[in-house]
């Protein structure tokens, strides 16, 4: 007779489980690093000063400001929040026509200088 091959199970090795160094960690800075353009100040034309109130300021504080006013006069179009249309004094800043709002940045450069 043919004796009969068994198969023993054999118990899985134990795992040995690595010890992993606890790492310190990485401190964030105390201040937060600024981009060039917030800390670029840039002089502002009178048609600007009028909106604004300021004579420099960065180009973040610029559009901000912008903004505040826009919201006060209520010169955002009814139906379409994304079209700005002028009044008489934002007129002279960006044009009689209404413009999209992601336009609106582009059409301060002729009114901001270094």
């Amino acid at each position: 007779m043919a004796k009969k091959k068994t198969t023993a199970k054999k118990k899985p090795a134990a795992r040995k489980t690595a010890v992993r160094k606890k790492t310190a960690a990485k401190k964030k800075p105390a201040t937060k690093r600024k981009s060039g353009l917030t800390q670029m100040t840039y002089t502002v034309s009178p048609e600007l000063q009028a909106i604004i109130g300021a004579k420099t300021a960065t180009r973040p504080m610029i559009i901000k400001k912008l903004w505040v006013y826009i919201k006060a006069k209520k010169c955002q179009d009814v139906k379409n929040k994304r079209l700005i249309v002028p009044d008489a004094s934002l007129a002279k800043v960006i044009g009689t026509k209404p413009v999209d709002m992601l336009k609106l940045a582009g059409c301060l450069n002729k009114h901001i200088k270094k």
